[in-house]
């Protein structure tokens, strides 16, 4: 039992950096990487052994940040007034493309940041990823695909187009 908390334990780093990427607020992150840990140590029990602990604990955090949603516990937030905590090299340019990137990811839907992170930042498998989400494979490529491209328009400065609505 040492052993499987010990594992836990050395997802809380991975599982911070997600929530942080996904709520753009360390306090929220905070309370739902305390919830998905809560509830991981509470339903050990339906962990399979010989299964990735790691995309199991991200489903939990998956399922938790969509429940708040769904609550209205958790509000996305704009990262531009708070730095990520990510080291970066000591040179303006590299601080500017991150803040821009930052505050791109912070505008694409939930849906779009959750597969671009998870694929981009934690380098899962795309499997690994619908397995974590509950959606097909193509959903995953799909939600990545159309994530990089409003990424590339965002990162380029070029605005969203207008959509109507045709009856």
């Amino acid at each position: 039992m040492d052993n499987m908390n010990a594992n836990i334990v050395e997802q809380i780093p991975r599982l911070r950096r997600y929530a942080r990427a996904l709520t753009g607020d360390s306090h929220s992150a905070d309370d739902l990487v305390q919830d998905t840990l809560e509830r991981a140590w509470s339903k050990l029990y339906m962990w399979r052994r010989g299964s990735d602990l790691r995309a199991w604990m991200f489903s939990i955090m998956h399922n938790t940040f969509i429940n708040h949603i769904r609550k209205n516990k958790i509000v996305t937030v704009s990262m531009d007034d708070d730095v990520l905590e990510i080291p970066t090299r000591a040179t303006q340019e590299d601080d500017l493309h991150l803040r821009d990137l930052t505050a791109a990811i912070s505008k694409l839907a939930y849906e779009y940041r959750e597969v671009v992170l998870l694929i981009g930042l934690e380098q899962m498998s795309y499997e690994d990823v619908a397995k974590v989400l509950g959606i097909p494979m193509g959903t995953v490529m799909s939600r990545l695909s159309r994530g990089r491209g409003k990424l590339r328009s965002l990162m380029a400065g070029e605005s969203a187009p207008v959509l109507r609505r045709v009856k």
